[in-house]
């Protein structure tokens, strides 16, 4: 396990080794990203993970990249910033198909995804939603394993909660045709 300093830069948080535990950079401080030394996703969130990848990857094709547990240069309260999003979409427009850099996401892509783990509560993803919104992630999704929903965050709308054969269809996502019901039946937890 990495004890770190106190206080990093962005360039010494992004120099550490890659290892068994995923550590995002907050407030200048790495942290882990699973609470209570969860050292991994349980099934649930594993398997919903797998299946966005494959629905996901499959209408991304030519268009942009999914990437599961990609960190993210960004900031927030005028601090650098690197969560880990369980996944996440960003298009050929915001990074080219011939960026291939072995490094953290460079841009606030248009969709992250979080899948709420056993140690996390709505309400920490909410915030941690919000906070994506006000670094420019243009799409947030929490997704509840248990309640089978995905709560969609928008930076000027409030937020919707999707269940069922309700519509995940979205201007910035053109052409996405999937439900929560689809999503959930790929997990096979439906």
């Amino acid at each position: 396990m990495i004890k770190p300093k106190t206080q990093l830069t962005l360039e010494e948080f992004l120099a550490f080794p890659e290892g068994d535990i995923i550590y995002e950079l907050i407030d200048g401080e790495a942290v882990p990203k699973f609470k209570n030394d969860e050292m991994s996703p349980k099934f649930f969130h594993s398997s919903i993970t797998g299946a966005l990848f494959i629905l996901l990857s499959a209408w991304a094709t030519g268009k942009g990249r999914v990437v599961i547990e990609w960190a993210i240069r960004l900031t927030r309260n005028q601090k650098d910033w690197v969560p880990v999003a369980d996944l996440t979409y960003v298009s050929y427009n915001l990074l080219p198909s011939d960026w291939l850099e072995d490094d953290a996401c460079p841009v606030a892509p248009e969709l992250v995804i979080e899948i709420i783990s056993p140690s996390q509560t709505f309400g920490e993803m909410t915030e941690k939603a919000t906070d994506y919104l006000k670094a420019k992630v243009e799409r947030v999704w929490v997704v509840d394993t248990r309640a089978k929903t995905i709560t969609i965050f928008y930076p000027d709308a409030l937020p919707q909660t999707k269940r069922g054969t309700d519509s995940l269809d979205d201007y910035i996502l053109e052409g996405l045709q999937i439900t929560p019901q689809q999503i959930f039946q790929q997990a096979g937890i439906a």
